[in-house]
């Protein structure tokens, strides 16, 4: 599957990518990450791919450490977890709050993401899942407050893992994207966000 972002850089692509890789589980903690093998896997220079491990390791999702690289980072600890579930509800129910005071449509581009999602959970795609699931939140976020917001929102987010082992089938996430959409398609703005709330666990 494509990006749903192609206007994004190189560099962001691939953060995007590697960001979607760890979340799903497809590169697990400890996981060394060489910049020369993902050069190669992104047929690209050195220079994206250390600027992507950067940008990654500033959000906390990965680690670098003297003598040992950069290597995926730890899950939260449960005592932790919860704080940063409700810390992404508030970012998330104020950029609704802002889409509905200024009257900004971005019913189109969630549908999008939406499609996008279904098509990669009827696939099984994990990674897929999690790059569509992360389009759809990162649409209101931008949307609404722009990339400031979005520098609050995504280490957040990152940090906080995507947990989709609460799903009997990832059908299921499917749904509860689309319920956020049409809650806001209607103008219903208190059913948006405890649509939010009840996909954000």
């Amino acid at each position: 599957m494509e990006s749903p972002a192609l206007y994004r850089t190189i560099r962001h692509q691939i953060a995007d990518k590697l960001r979607a890789d760890v979340l799903s589980g497809h590169l697990p903690a400890g996981t060394q990450l060489r910049e020369k093998a993902l050069a190669d896997r992104f047929s690209v220079s050195r220079g994206p791919i250390r600027d992507s491990l950067l940008q990654l390791t500033h959000e906390g999702l990965l680690v670098s450490k003297p003598n040992c690289g950069v290597m995926v980072g730890q899950t939260l600890c449960e005592r932790i977890q919860p704080m940063v579930v409700q810390l992404r509800r508030q970012i998330e129910a104020h950029a609704v709050e802002l889409l509905f005071q200024d009257k900004i449509d971005i019913v189109p581009a969630l549908d999008e993401a939406c499609d996008q999602l279904r098509i990669a959970c009827e696939a099984n795609d994990m990674s897929s899942v999690v790059q569509y699931d992360m389009a759809f939140h990162r649409c209101i976020v931008e949307g609404s407050g722009g990339e400031e917001m979005v520098a609050i929102w995504l280490p957040i987010v990152t940090r906080m893992m995507l947990h989709y082992t609460r799903h009997k089938e990832l059908i299921e996430s499917y749904g509860e994207h689309v319920a956020i959409v049409e809650a806001i398609r209607k103008g219903n703005k208190k059913q948006a966000k405890r649509a939010l709330e009840r996909n954000i666990q």
